[in-house]
């Protein structure tokens, strides 16, 4: 090689070994998750005389979904005197009326549930549940957002663990109401599938660190306030407070057949947006918390796991110069046959690409799914993740330069359940910001298409699968993120032009 191959094949080289390290920490998570796979989560015994719960219901405009997770909180079954449940509404729109109406509707009935309005957002959603907190009158606190439907017998599942003085939270594993509307709704399914079926589990029962998911969970409330409270300077407000009162000594507890329904974004920009959120938050708190974590006298492997749990999502960052350089190396080896392949791309896809497949094959197959059921749609999992680097990446630079941005609700259309007027939700639902940003993506899955075409021409296929994972995966997130967009314009503008037409 030259000093120009040879300088890109090590570039490239040094790329895939930071994404080998991370995939191989997924292996690791599935191997601690079959190891400790037995360590069932038991209560150390059962209340004789059931504690008082608070249940926290966080929302801001939320129009479609309020009177849904209401009406399911106000439905749990708990002895009427233990249970008090707080709508802790930010909203600007409706919404207001909506839950004010529906608070009214369930205090006539006798159930304590108290309507409790904000003005100012300050610290957003974890200024609202700490405001909550202040005139909240449980001893333990269950926190639910607005696109979640708690089952019934929730509370009763749940709460009987804390009488384990050591436990801060019990939580639960999302379900999904709208798993099957489209193939991104199936996709984020499995994303979120093997957060929870593979890492949590792996996490909870090996003793590790892990994190309460900001809703479907119970804190115990002195727990909330050893750890310092809800902190409102990263916007990952859960994790923070999973991380310092886990330091405190504190354990956690994830009961994973205990399910809760949720809605998942039907939208690319309302998911990407959802994305960006997480990426940025979780680095936002590994800066916030790390110096902390390093100092704390905790085991070995718990530090090192919260080490690759915290920074999982600079991963995003490597795959953007990864993407420019994919092509070019294809190119550069092309005349050095296959001892590159051998030495770079084979470790690369056992590491970081079967790592990806097996970890979300074995979430899928822990729910019972047949063997093509938990294989056929990881290939454009794989993509849409591929696909997600450009928005990722983005909010993981924000994070590192301490750029600030508001709490961006990830909107949602009261799907698997009545809305306030029928229909009305999907005609003109809460929508994302869209940018500029789905140019860069387009621009990248051209660029992969181009690697694609050549190295076609030249009959090396070895490489090509890896291009087109790149290639249908920025693709795929650039082109619907531009039909959103147009539509919504097309939508706005239809809007503002009726009420003129109708004059005429």
């Amino acid at each position: 090689m030259n000093t120009l191959e040879l300088s890109v094949f090590l570039a490239y080289s040094s790329l895939l070994l930071v994404l080998s390290l991370y995939g191989s920490h997924r292996i690791w998570m599935v191997y601690l998750h079959y190891r400790h796979k037995y360590r069932l989560p038991t209560p150390a015994g059962r209340f004789a005389e059931l504690p008082r719960v608070t249940v926290q219901l966080p929302m801001f405009n939320e129009l479609f979904v309020a009177e849904r997770v209401i009406d399911a909180a106000c439905a749990i079954e708990y002895p009427a005197d233990r249970l008090e449940i707080q709508v802790l509404d930010d909203s600007t729109d409706e919404t207001q009326g909506i839950a004010r109406a529906c608070v009214e509707r369930w205090r006539a009935r006798g159930v304590d549930v108290v309507y409790v309005h904000r003005v100012d957002r300050r610290g957003f959603k974890a200024g609202a549940l700490e405001h909550g907190l202040t005139t909240a009158k449980g001893e333990f606190v269950a926190v639910f957002d607005a696109d979640f439907l708690p089952p019934p017998d929730y509370l009763l599942r749940c709460v009987h663990h804390f009488t384990d003085p050591g436990v801060a939270v019990v939580q639960a594993r999302w379900g999904h109401l709208n798993r099957n509307h489209s193939l991104l709704t199936r996709a984020q399914a499995i994303f979120l599938d093997g957060h929870f079926i593979v890492e949590h589990s792996a996490r909870s029962r090996s003793g590790r660190f892990f994190n309460f998911n900001g809703t479907a969970g119970v804190w115990r409330r002195a727990a909330i306030v050893d750890g310092g409270g809800w902190q409102h300077d990263t916007i990952t407000e859960d994790l923070d407070l999973s991380y310092r009162t886990q330091v405190k000594g504190w354990r956690f507890v994830f009961l994973p057949d205990v399910v809760t329904p949720a809605e998942l974004p039907e939208d690319m920009n309302a998911f990407k947006a959802q994305q960006h959120r997480w990426a940025k938050g979780s680095i936002q708190v590994a800066l916030k918390l790390w110096p902390m974590l390093r100092k704390a006298g905790l085991p070995d492997e718990v530090r090192k796991e919260a080490f690759f749990h915290l920074t999982a999502n600079l991963a995003w960052v490597v795959m953007i110069p990864l993407a420019i350089l994919l092509p070019v190396s294809c190119v550069v080896r092309v005349s050095h046959g296959w001892f590159e392949v051998l030495l770079v791309d084979l470790p690369f896809a056992v590491m970081a690409t079967l790592s990806v497949l097996m970890f979300y094959a074995v979430s899928q197959a822990e729910q019972g799914a047949s063997w093509w059921d938990r294989v056929k749609h990881l290939p454009f999992v794989m993509a849409l993740g591929i696909g997600l680097s450009v928005n990722n990446a983005r909010a993981v630079v924000e994070a590192l330069m301490g750029y600030e941005t508001g709490f961006v609700r990830t909107p949602k259309a009261g799907v698997g359940g009545p809305a306030p007027t029928p229909g009305k939700a999907r005609k003109s639902g809460y929508k994302a910001a869209a940018t500029l940003q789905p140019l860069v993506e387009l621009a990248l899955a051209a660029y992969m298409t181009y690697g694609v075409v050549y190295l076609l021409r030249r009959e090396v296929y070895y490489s090509v699968p890896f291009l087109v994972l790149f290639q249908v995966g920025y693709g795929y997130v650039a082109l619907v993120s531009i039909y959103e967009g147009l539509r919504g314009t097309v939508i706005r503008w239809a809007r503002v032009l009726a009420p003129a037409r109708t004059a005429e």
